[in-house]
């Protein structure tokens, strides 16, 4: 490969994943050579090669391959020991402690769509992101994949630079303060590694989960924590599990983290997921122009994508590059066939039996009756709910939900469904009710 595809497979790189990241972990890199569907790549050192590998090592080989190379799978060479002249000398390690990781910019406060099951984590976030005394130290937030800790912890970073600009803020990974750690602990420059930390006046550390099983890191996290908290300076910290879940982590550092404010980030709602994606939508006005999504597009996506915020974005972005190069207006039939890996792997591990009786023990009626042919309103109406969460949460055709439901025809299906729809949103007991099911399925 040319060295201009490898510098464009970086650069499509730092757009996926931001500047921040892209600095820390993919600018080191250098291609070695492509040979027999591997990449050989270039790694300052082990750590680096190992944790890209397994964050980034998809993202990579999708942009390989669009760059028109036949790669399926990574390799890792240390540098130095890799004979190529392609290697850069950003992979060379770090002349001094200080390039940490810059906030990225996409992530602020006001490109945070703000929902109830994110709401508390967002008022949290205002108040230390306003660089008033401590209230709560520290502040710790946690909750699985692309829920938007890491967007609340890029936005506290953005906000405290413009409001204020005297304090000393530093945004870091976990994995980069491991990295840090064992590079001061190899160049035998603990001391610079110390003043480093311990002199800021906010720490924000993303991620802290990653600490799990290292000991010594741990014993020097714990003790600069304590020293900025004995300084009452602030620190932020997030995680994908409570601070007393997160295993092989020390119980002293699991009892300060609980000392602060613990905030949970809830997984999101339709009406969240649905407001994530008309605020994406505005953003690709001017990066996609002309490209027109058709009604019920976004509405289909939130209903399908439930479990990640980056999923669901990344869906939308493809769907307008696709748009875009086809010239036509995306529709949901278009959705349906350009994510069908998405759908597939989101599509919920639900039965159409566990969605029927989950509804019947929901409005207390028997199981039989609501799937038997009495059409009386106090059995219709749950009938139609169930049916149009079997739609809304499963892969299953019409015609087999209806054979489900007493061998039911296909249309009878479609038409509860449709009722459903337009009771939802004028009934707000109904809306409550698929609401509350949802939720009840979904855990």
């Amino acid at each position: 490969m040319a060295n201009v595809e490898w510098e464009q497979v970086k650069a499509d790189m730092r757009a996926a994943i931001g500047a921040g990241n892209f600095k820390s972990w993919i600018e080191p890199l250098s291609l070695v050579n492509t040979t027999e569907g591997v990449a050989r790549l270039a790694a300052p050192n082990p750590f680096v090669g190992d944790y890209v590998g397994k964050t980034y090592g998809d993202q990579i080989i999708y942009h390989l391959n669009r760059q028109g190379m036949s790669v399926q799978r990574l390799a890792f060479e240390i540098d130095g020991a890799a004979n190529t002249a392609a290697a850069k000398p950003a992979a060379k390690k770090p002349k001094s402690l200080t390039a940490d990781a810059q906030p990225d910019q996409r992530f602020t406060f006001d490109s945070f769509v703000v929902g109830k099951p994110n709401e508390l984590a967002h008022a949290a976030a205002k108040r230390v992101a306003e660089g008033g005394p401590t209230t709560f130290n520290p502040l710790f937030l946690y909750g699985g994949v692309g829920l938007g800790k890491t967007h609340l912890m890029h936005a506290i970073a953005h906000e405290l630079g413009e409001k204020r600009p005297d304090l000393n803020v530093l945004y870091i990974s976990a994995d980069q303060f491991i990295y840090r750690f064992i590079s001061a602990l190899r160049d035998r420059k603990m001391m610079d590694f110390k003043q480093h930390f311990r002199s800021v006046d906010v720490l924000i550390v993303d991620d802290i989960q990653f600490l799990e099983g290292k000991e010594s890191t741990q014993e020097e996290f714990f003790h600069t924590f304590n020293a900025l908290v004995d300084q009452n300076k602030q620190l932020i910290i997030s995680a994908d599990r409570a601070p007393g879940e997160i295993r092989d982590l020390s119980e002293r550092i699991k009892s300060r983290l609980q000392c602060g404010l613990v905030v949970d980030l809830h997984p999101t709602d339709y009406e969240l997921r649905l407001g994530i994606l008309h605020a994406k939508q505005e953003t690709y006005v001017n990066v996609y122009p002309g490209v027109e999504i058709a009604t019920g597009v976004l509405e289909f996506l939130a209903h399908r994508i439930s479990s990640n915020v980056r999923v669901l974005e990344g869906a939308l972005n493809r769907l307008y590059a696709l748009a875009s190069l086809v010239g036509r207006t995306v529709t949901v039939e278009m959705a349906q066939d350009c994510l069908s890996d998405i759908l597939r792997a989101s599509d919920r591990k639900l039965t159409i039996e566990e969605i029927q009786r989950k509804v019947s023990e929901h409005y207390d009626i028997r199981l039989s009756d609501m799937l038997g042919p009495k059409r009386t309103r106090s059995l219709a109406r749950p009938r139609q709910v169930a049916m149009w969460l079997c739609k809304q949460l499963t892969s299953r055709s019409l015609p087999e939900i209806g054979r489900k439901f007493g061998k039911r025809d296909h249309t009878t299906i479609m038409h509860g469904v449709r009722k459903i729809d337009e009771l939802r949103q004028s009934d707000s007991q109904i809306a409550d009710d698929l609401e509350l099911l949802r939720r009840a399925l979904e855990d």
